[in-house]
């Protein structure tokens, strides 16, 4: 419902309830008949929807869908990071996003299977990764020195010996998770717990908000799933940036041609030292202790070889000096190359 109904409005709706004034359409939203004598007569075809209290949702649209751009580009760096690692190429891509109680999200996992407690500092709480043994058995194959082809998925936690490899890819996971969130709030992410069953488990109360991120990660002729679980109270202090970043991507879009010219009008009018460089040569410190009024220092360069004009202390044209009109000038040749050795 759209606005709060106060008690004489709660009150009329009952008395409808039970005077039988209720009735459905044809559609799946019920549809109420009743009467406010504040609002001044019978309010009719009022949309009613079925709220699930044990499946609130808190996060709402805006908000999930900057949270599935934020880890589109997660997935984009994971799977670089991933194909660099393993030499071979490696495909990540967010599946799905959706919003779900913990004991929901719990359940829907694999026992036994790589499932992570990850902490991001300096956010309060612990997020969730977990790594289906369809991908992550290949994964560690692969980093063995196999070759997939007849892999058999054992159903067994991982033993020491792989956890260890298993957490090379997580401090990638970790690295490109930082990288992602840096645009809303810089995090440290830091691997807490391993867990091979996810029911043993307990973060955050059963019931709580979680928000679960679900990839498809791709090797070769293997294919898997990752899930990254977030529970509400972990991001909630910084869900308002959330918000923000959606609304402030949109006005970036639209303000960065107008900018670039605000930004090139001011430049045409900044002040720019400019120098000359006529010679350069080497001295002993004997030399330049000694050195006195009317010294000559000599150099190797002959007088008539063009010189470098220098842009706040950069080196720019090649050109001669001389005068203009009284004034001492630089007469401009051409640019600089990067293999001039002038």
């Amino acid at each position: 419902m759209a606005e709060i109904l106060d008690q004489s409005e709660v009150d009329a709706l009952l008395a409808a309830v039970e005077g039988g004034q209720v009735s459905k359409d044809d559609g799946d939203a019920p549809v109420i008949v009743y009467t406010s004598p504040e609002r001044g007569g019978i309010l009719t075809d009022v949309e009613v929807r079925p709220y699930d209290f044990k499946r609130p949702e808190r996060v709402s649209k805006d908000q999930m869908r900057a949270l599935e751009n934020l880890h589109e580009g997660f997935a984009r760096n994971f799977g670089a990071a991933l194909s660099g690692f393993l030499r071979t190429i490696v495909e990540v891509k967010v599946a799905n996003i959706e919003q779900m109680t913990f004991s929901e999200f719990t359940h829907s996992l694999p026992n036994p299977t790589c499932f992570n407690l990850l902490a991001a500092e300096p956010l309060d709480g612990s997020m969730c990764m977990e790594i289906s043994p369809l991908i992550i058995y290949p994964i560690i194959d692969r980093l063995l020195g196999g070759s997939n082809a007849d892999l058999f998925i054992p159903q067994r936690p991982l033993t020491a010996i792989e956890q260890r490899l298993v957490q090379k890819i997580l401090d990638r996971a970790m690295s490109s998770l930082r990288e992602a969130w840096a645009s809303i709030t810089p995090l440290k992410f830091s691997l807490e717990e391993t867990e091979s069953n996810p029911q043993l488990v307990q973060i955050v109360p059963p019931n709580e908000v979680v928000v679960v991120v679900g990839f498809e990660i791709k090797m070769g002729g293997r294919a898997g799933t990752m899930s990254l679980c977030i529970p509400y109270n972990v991001i909630e202090p910084v869900m308002d940036k959330l918000s923000n970043q959606t609304w402030a991507a949109y006005k970036r879009n639209r303000r960065d041609a107008k900018l670039r010219q605000r930004v090139s009008r001011r430049l045409e009018t900044a002040k720019l030292t400019i120098s000359t460089v006529l010679a350069e040569t080497k001295i002993t410190m004997r030399d330049l202790i000694s050195l006195q009024v009317g010294d000559l220092i000599v150099t190797e360069k002959p007088a008539k070889l063009p010189m470098t004009l220098l842009i706040e202390g950069r080196r720019k044209f090649v050109g001669h000096i001389g005068q203009h009109r009284g004034n001492r000038a630089f007469k401009v040749a051409r640019p600089i190359h990067p293999k001039d050795r002038v």
